[in-house]
């Protein structure tokens, strides 16, 4: 007699729950765009969604004057660039523990641990691809914070950058870091106004204005053999550039590191006004050569001009050349990177599977923009029923200046 109930569907709705409430870092971060995915049904690795950056302006001042400036729209790309899934096989005496009624206990054997697996190793790569585009860092290296300094020190740079104040904020730091941390604030963290994350793994509390996270997965950083030298005395710095020529002596710096250039600050992102810091560097990309990719883009004039000299003014691609160059951190050290960041200076995208096999063998689920499928087929030589549980995501860090990484 056929099932009262599907059982793909039924493992598709657990595995759901269970990758929800293990997703601390995938559940603050901006999951907006897996909307547009549900038009298309049938995406695959390597598909693409592109997503438009916001407008910049510069003021004109005076009632007469018009200064009207065109429309110059840029997007990025997320790409749909990875399929992961874990695997698992069943006999007949191990199938007849799924019901609806002893999905629990199943779940606790079986779904539990392979979706922990699944979303830990995606958290860790995200996590790792976050950090070493985030630019801003505070702290001091070989420190752990034990009070609210790097912390505000982290919120400070996220303001600078306009990030929202919006309730959006988190701060996700390893579980050493926070234990000191909390330890030292314990009189500051509250019960009372966590409920809507109460079932959200890791979740600490919430002070200075962001929720705390604590997880295992954070990103540690190494640096280079080498962290002392120059930008070469041609730089190569174009406005609008990611690129800068670094002199030979600085040996093969480390992608994900985080460098300024002695008289580039930053500015205000509207007023153009020059802050009282260097503009920090995090290094994309490598070559052979010594020209390296840098974020953020570097701007020199106009409506996203983002550096300037310590009197504001603006700067040649020539107070590039042959300026000092200081890393965070020493060299051949290995520094763990925490993280506080507004939801969207991340963004996390899945999108729906095509179902095989049938709706008896094959189920999809959504849920919290999370989009799991469950497939199954049965061996009938050895009396087993294959599963697969997959999702298809692609990540990406639209906004870095809205995150800041608290080094430790």
């Amino acid at each position: 007699m056929a099932n009262a109930f599907n059982i793909p569907d039924l493992l598709a709705r657990e595995s759901l729950r269970v990758a929800h409430e293990k997703a601390s870092f995938i559940g603050t971060v901006d999951r907006q765009y897996d909307e547009s995915f549900k038009a298309k049904g049938g995406w695959k690795p390597g598909d693409q969604l592109r997503v438009a950056n916001p407008n910049q302006y510069t003021r004109t001042q005076g009632s007469r004057v018009m200064d009207v400036q065109d429309q110059t729209e840029s997007s990025q790309t997320i790409t749909l660039a990875t399929q992961d899934h874990v695997d698992m096989r069943f006999n007949s005496a191990e199938l007849a523990l799924i019901t609806p009624d002893s999905i629990g206990d199943f779940s606790d054997r079986y779904i539990t641990p392979a979706v922990s697996a699944l979303i830990s190793g995606i958290e860790g790569d995200f996590i790792s691809y976050a950090t070493k585009r985030v630019y801003n860092s505070v702290g001091t290296p070989g420190t752990p914070p034990t009070d609210l300094t790097a912390v505000g020190a982290a919120r400070a740079k996220l303001n600078q950058g306009l990030a929202p104040k919006d309730g959006n904020r988190f701060v996700m730091m390893d579980s050493l870091t926070m234990g000191g941390m909390v330890n030292g604030l314990k009189g500051l963290f509250q019960d009372s106004t966590q409920i809507r994350e109460q079932y959200r793994e890791g979740m600490i509390g919430r002070t200075s204005g962001a929720d705390y996270y604590e997880n295992e997965r954070m990103y540690a950083h190494t640096n280079s053999s080498d962290v002392t030298g120059a930008t070469d005395a041609a730089a190569l710095v174009t406005d609008g550039g990611a690129t800068i020529d670094m002199h030979t002596l600085i040996a093969s710096p480390a992608v994900g590191s985080v460098f300024t250039v002695a008289g580039v600050y930053a500015c205000h992102p509207e007023t153009k006004q020059a802050y009282s810091h260097l503009q920090q560097f995090t290094i994309l990309t490598t070559s052979v050569s010594s020209t390296i990719t840098v974020s953020p883009t570097i701007h020199l004039t106009g409506p996203r001009q983002n550096v300037c000299s310590s009197a504001g003014a603006q700067l040649a691609t020539t107070d590039f050349n042959a300026k000092t160059v200081t890393f965070v951190g020493n060299a051949s050290t290995t520094y763990l990177q925490n993280l506080m960041y507004h939801k969207e200076a991340f963004q996390f995208v899945t999108a729906d599977l095509p179902l095989m096999g049938g709706a008896h063998n094959c189920a999809r689920r959504v849920m919290d923009g999370l989009s799991l499928r469950v497939w199954f087929d049965g061996d009938i030589r050895n009396d087993e029923l294959l599963c697969r549980i997959d999702i298809l995501y692609g990540f990406a860090a639209l906004r870095p200046e809205w995150a800041c990484r608290i080094t430790n």
